[in-house]
């Protein structure tokens, strides 16, 4: 889609990510949510009476928070008077909350959306199966002793057996893969070798590192009630690495495919906690406000693809992006694509300059172009900072535009992969 009407990215800001079970492990999902939201209207001084609605991307919602973005607006403040909804598009949760606010916005449904995204993926819950539930069920309604040590001798030991939930999230039920599984068959289809992924990993570390001051500027501290070891506060992101190197990730071994596999945990996004926030505002509000915009959406769109290849997903959103609103890989002056898999972007660079490929795959005369090294993830990506899945999307725009601005660059494109076969792609101008 292409904006017809200006849709301004007024101000951001996000929690510091934590690698799952560390410092923000104790944290729930709505209270990271609450102190990005609460942060960001205070902030910027906002009317929040003039909300017309709160939209946050969760991928796994907590089941005492159902429609836990309702629960964060009240949690952080806004009026009960505004309207909050959930949205979940997997590893494209907060890009679905910028674009549904942007949507909502042309089509004259309010000038002022917060939105953004959040993610506990260290309370993401073990669970039961359905058949131990039942007898949990049942033994609950037994009325007495004989008909509960009834219900107790069918128990068998893989009833106390969980489902880990996390695992069962990042696995593919229609094509039968898990995430990582995704990534080994783009390394083999485009012979992409361990140390090429290696050498990806280590970049976005280093750049992570070197980029702490820069990302410090998105990020408002988290505060650790009952910590230990005197710690307070968190204020800057804990996956980074301070002096990865190939020879640490060589020893790792392959994560999904033992025995000939090339995806480790070292060349894989961490799994992750976190929480950002955005304000939205049309152009009459904007002038009302008085506030000076971060920059605005340019236009978007999302793709659909072979699930089991689902990290080519940017390909295909950009090439889409391309027929919606005229703009190219060449237009860009920054580019962030979610390191989700080392394998999977190095797979759409690959693929994006590809003829063969985008003739065949794409149905275009020409290939989508070059996405040079130089100017993408420049600040690390989601190898080294994490990728709490429902906040992603939300963090790449605030990311970029703080780029483009320390750049004083026009023009921004984010794109993500998304589990489920499916891709999206945000064009984003400072002007």
């Amino acid at each position: 889609m292409f904006m017809k009407e200006p849709i301004y990215i007024v101000d951001g800001v996000r929690t510091p990510f934590a690698k799952a079970g560390t410092t923000l492990a104790g944290i729930e999902a709505v209270d990271l949510g609450k102190s990005v939201v609460r942060f960001l209207v205070a902030r910027t001084g906002i009317d929040a009476s003039k909300i017309e609605e709160v939209i946050v991307g969760c991928v796994g919602q907590p089941a005492d928070s159902a429609n836990i973005g309702r629960v964060i607006a009240l949690r952080a403040g806004i009026p009960d008077s505004v309207p909050a909804i959930t949205v979940h598009r997997n590893c494209a949760s907060g890009f679905e909350a910028v674009t549904q606010a942007a949507e909502k916005m042309l089509a004259g449904r309010g000038d002022i959306f917060v939105l953004g995204g959040v993610e506990s993926m260290s309370q993401i819950p073990l669970l039961y199966s359905h058949q131990a539930a039942k007898k949990f069920g049942a033994f609950a309604r037994a009325k007495n002793l004989s008909q509960k040590f009834g219900v107790l001798s069918s128990f068998r030991p893989t009833d106390f057996q969980p489902r880990i939930g996390l695992q069962l999230g990042l696995s593919d039920p229609v094509c039968g893969c898990n995430m990582g599984q995704t990534a080994e068959t783009l390394s083999r289809e485009f012979g992409i070798l361990r140390e090429e992924q290696d050498a990806f990993a280590m970049r976005s570390h280093h750049k992570a590192v070197a980029a702490r001051e820069k990302l410090k500027q998105e990020i408002t501290p988290v505060y650790l009630p009952g910590a230990k070891n005197g710690l307070t506060f968190m204020d800057q992101d804990n996956g980074p690495r301070e002096n990865q190197t190939m020879e640490a990730l060589a020893k790792l071994k392959p994560a999904f495919e033992p025995e000939n596999g090339t995806v480790t945990a070292g060349n894989s996004s961490q799994i992750t906690d976190g929480a950002a926030a955005l304000l939205l505002m049309t152009e009459n509000a904007l002038k009302r406000s008085g506030l000076n915009p971060l920059g605005r959406l340019e236009g978007y769109a999302y793709a659909g693809l072979d699930p089991s290849r689902m990290g080519l997903g940017p390909v295909y959103a950009i090439h889409r992006a391309e027929q919606r609103t005229g703009l190219g890989l060449k237009d860009a002056e920054i580019i962030e694509i979610n390191e989700a898999f080392a394998a999977q972007v190095i797979a759409c660079q690959k693929a994006a300059k590809s003829e063969v490929y985008c003739r065949e795959h794409l149905k275009r005369d020409t290939p989508l172009g070059e996405i040079p090294d130089e100017i993408l993830n420049v600040n690390g990506g989601g190898i080294a900072l994490g990728h709490p899945v429902g906040v992603t999307g939300a963090r790449l725009v605030l990311t970029a535009l703080k780029e483009l601005h320390r750049r004083k660059a026009d023009r921004a494109l984010v794109s993500l992969c998304v589990g489920g076969g499916q891709g999206g792609a945000l064009w984003l101008n400072r002007n």
